[in-house]
C-alpha cells in the first residue's frame, strides 16, 4: 500500500526534510521536574483515573541522546494520560558507556523501563539475572498483542525463558526488501548543497574527487562567510564501540554495515575484516587522514560531543554530514531553503548506500521491556500498549519523524487529507518553536520524546488517516514542499526524491529486515573483545591525526599487533559467524514477506 502511495506522491512535487533525529543534551532533574510540574499545572489527577498517584519513572535508555526529566509537551501528555514522568538515564550522555550498564545491572536495579540495544544475548542475561519482567499477564488482551502477537513471539521465542520479556523495534507490514527509511536513507554524503552549487555541481567519481570537492567547499564557505572556523567533517567519539562509528559512516555509503569486528555487505556478497590493510574500515581511515592534512577535520572533533556538533550544524558550519537525520531536521529550515540553503544528497559514482529493508517481524536488536522492580508494572505495561497505539506512534514517534499532536502540528483538511497546520510547518521536524501553553509550553524540539524508539515503522499506514506516520510521505506535504533548495536538486539530479534518485541510478542496496539479534559470547570472547576495541578505537583516531604518511602506518602496524596479541582472532571468528548467521535470517526474511510483483 506505501508503494502505491507513494509512486503517486512522487509524481506531484518535491520532498522535504529527512527523518528527525534525537538531540544530545542533558538537563538536570530538578530544572526539568520543575519545567515539566509548570506545564503540567492544573491537570493533577488527569487523563486515566485508575492512576491516582504520581510516580516518577526511572528509564534506563541506551538509544536515547539526552539525560534527564523528560520536559515539554510530550511530558505533559504522559502526565495526563498516565499521571507519570519519565527520568531518562542515557548511557550516550552520562558516559561510561557499556559500564554504565554493567554496574546498574551489578547493583540490582537497572531501571524501571528499558529501552536496550539487544546484541550480544543481552536480554537473556537481564532475564538470568532476574532484571526484566515477564509480561506474559501483564499484556494479556491488551492491543499491542492482537496487533503485533507474531513479531512479539518471534523476539521472545529464541529465549533463554519462555514468556513475553520484550517487545521488538520498527515492527513494519512491508516487504522485507524494500527500504524502511521514507524518503531520505539512514546514511549518505550529505553537503551544503549551495556551496556545492556555486563551485558548478562537480562531478565525484570517487571518495578522492569527494576530498577535493570538500576542500574546494571549504574555502569558498570561508571566504562567503569570512569565517576560519568552518570546516568540512567535524567528528565526535561519543558512539564508538567495536571501531570509530565516525569512520564506518563511509563504509555504509558502499554497501557495508557493522557486526563486531566485521563490515558485511547489505547482501551479504563480502565479509570485511575492520583491521586487514586492505578493508574498507583502513582505507576510510586513510581518507580522513588526508582530509585532516588538508585542513579539513575540525580540530574540535576529539573532544566534542554529539550536542556540540548538533549545535554547528544548526548554524551549518560544517558542510558535510554521513546523516539527513541531523543535518538536514538541524540546518533546513523553512527559511533557509526558500533562500536556496541547505543539506542535500551528493552523488559519489561509485557508492551504494546501505539501506535497513522493512522488519515484518520487527528489528530485535532494539527492544523495550519492563525491569523487575518496576513500582508500577501495570501502568508500565499500559504506557507500552499505548506507544505501539496509533496515538502512540503519532506522537512518541515524533522523535523518528512522526506527525506529532493532531490539532497542533496537523490536522484534517477540508479534502480529508492529512495536512501540516502553520504551526506543524514551522515546529517540524524538531525546530525550537514556542509551544503553546495548553499543550505544555516550552519549544517543540525540547519537548520531543526522549525515547527515541520506534515501535512501529514510520512509514506504515496510520489508519487514521490512510497515509504514512511519515509526514513527509503525506499527499498534501509533497504538494506543498517545493523550495528553491530542493527544485535546484531536482533540476540536477532528474528526481523527485532521494530515494527515488538512489533507486533507479542502482546507488543503493537494501539488506532485508529481520528479526536477528546477535546472540550472547562467552566472557572470555567479551574480555578480549573490550581490550581489542580498545586500541582499534585508540589508534583509528591517532591515525587520522597523524603527523605523516610513516606516523599512520606506524600506528595501524600498532593496532593490528596489539589487537592479534590480545586474541582478536578468536573474537573476528565469532563475529565472521554472526554476520553469515544475519545474512540467513535476511534471505530467510526476503523468502517470508517479499515485494509484491
Amino acid at each position: 500500500m506505501k508503494k502505491r502511495i507513494i509512486s503517486v506522491l512522487l509524481s506531484t512535487a518535491l520532498v522535504l526534510t529527512a527523518l528527525t533525529g534525537c538531540g544530545g543534551t542533558e538537563q538536570s532533574a530538578a530544572d526539568a521536574a520543575e519545567e515539566t510540574e509548570a506545564a503540567a499545572e492544573g491537570t493533577e489527577g488527569a487523563g486515566n483515573s485508575k492512576y491516582e498517584e504520581f510516580i516518577t519513572v526511572d528509564v534506563f535508555d541506551e538509544l536515547a541522546n539526552y539525560q534527564g526529566i523528560q520536559s515539554g509537551w510530550f511530558a505533559k501528555i504522559v502526565k495526563d494520560k498516565f499521571n507519570m514522568e519519565l527520568n531518562i538515564i542515557a548511557r550516550n550522555v552520562a558516559g561510561g558507556g557499556e559500564t554504565l550498564y554493567q554496574t546498574r545491572a551489578a547493583a540490582g536495579d537497572l531501571g524501571e523501563l528499558l529501552v536496550l540495544d539487544n546484541s550480544n544475548g543481552k536480554l537473556d542475561e537481564l532475564i538470568t539475572a532476574g532484571l526484566v519482567m515477564d509480561c506474559t499477564e501483564l499484556m494479556k488482551d491488551k492491543d499491542i498483542m492482537e496487533n503485533y502477537s507474531a513479531a512479539i513471539e518471534a523476539m521472545n521465542g529464541g529465549l533463554c525463558e519462555e514468556g513475553i520479556w520484550g517487545f521488538p523495534n520498527s515492527i513494519s507490514s512491508e516487504p522485507a526488501t524494500e527500504p524502511s527509511e521514507g524518503l531520505e536513507p539512514t546514511f549518505g554524503p550529505y553537503v551544503r548543497w549551495d556551496y556545492y552549487a556555486e563551485l558548478g555541481y562537480p562531478e565525484m567519481a570517487t571518495l578522492d574527487d569527494f576530498l577535493d570537492v570538500l576542500e574546494g567547499m571549504q574555502k569558498l564557505a570561508r571566504e562567503k562567510e569570512g569565517k576560519d572556523d568552518i570546516y568540512a567533517i567535524s567528528l565526535f567519539k561519543d558512539w564508538d564501540d567495536n571501531m570509530m562509528n565516525n569512520a564506518k559512516q563511509f563504509c555504509c555509503f558502499y554497501g557495508y554495515d557493522e557486526i563486531g569486528f566485521v563490515l558485511a555487505k547489505a547482501d551479504g556478497s563480502e565479509y570485511a575484516d575492520i583491521i586487514d590493510s586492505d578493508s574498507v574500515y583502513i582505507e576510510i581511515l586513510e581518507f580522513l587522514y588526508e582530509a585532516n592534512q588538508r585542513g579539513l577535520v575540525d580540530p574540535d572533533s576529539t573532544t566534542q560531543n554529539y550536542d556540540t556538533l548538533t549545535d554547528k550544524y544548526k548554524t551549518g558550519e560544517v558542510l558535510y554530514c554521513p546523516w539527513p537525520w541531523l543535518a538536514q531536521n538541524q540546518f533546513n529550515t523553512q527559511e533557509n531553503k526558500a533562500a536556496g540553503k541547505g543539506y542535500m544528497l551528493a552523488t559519489i559514482d561509485d557508492m551504494q548506500i546501505f539501506s535497513y529493508g522493512n522488519c515484518p517481524e520487527g528489528n530485535s536488536q532494539r527492544i523495550i521491556a519492563i525491569g523487575s522492580n518496576a513500582k508500577d508494572p501495570e501502568r508500565l505495561a499500559d504506557f507500552i500498549d499505548w506507544l505501539y497505539s496509533t496515538e502512540g506512534m503519532e506522537l512518541n514517534g515524533q522523535s523518528n519523524g512522526a506527525q506529532g499532536i493532531e490539532g497542533l502540528t496537523w490536522e484534517i483538511g477540508e479534502d480529508g487529507k492529512a495536512v501540516l497546520t502553520e504551526f506543524g510547518k514551522a515546529a517540524l521536524p524538531s525546530n525550537e518553536v514556542d509551544v503553546p501553553e495548553e499543550y505544555g509550553g516550552g519549544n517543540w524540539e525540547d519537548g520531543v520524546s526522549a525515547l527515541n524508539f520506534k515501535p512501529v515503522n514510520l512509514g506504515d499506514i496510520d489508519p487514521k488517516i490512510g497515509e504514512p506516520y511519515d509526514w513527509q510521505l503525506w499527499e498534501t506535504t509533497i504538494a506543498d514542499s517545493a523550495t528553491p533548495l530542493n527544485e535546484d536538486w531536482s533540476a540536477q539530479t532528474g528526481a523527485a526524491t532521494t530515494m527515488e534518485y538512489l533507486d533507479e541510478n542502482n546507488l543503493i542496496i537494501v539488506a532485508p529486515g529481520s528479526s536477528y539479534a546477535i546472540p550472547e559470547e562467552s566472557s572470555n570472547i567479551a574480555t578480549i573483545r573490550g581490550q581489542c576495541k580498545a586500541t582499534i578505537v585508540e589508534n583509528s583516531w591517532k591515525m587520522i591525526f597523524a603527523r605523516d604518511n610513516s606516523e599512520f602506518s606506524s600506528l595501524l602496524g600498532t593496532m593490528q599487533t596489539t589487537a592479534n596479541g590480545l586474541g582478536y582472532k578468536d573474537v573476528l571468528a565469532v563475529d565472521l559467524q554472526n554476520a553469515k548467521d544475519q545474512d540467513a535470517a535476511r534471505k530467510a526474511s526476503a523468502a517470508a514477506y517479499p515485494a509484491e510483483e
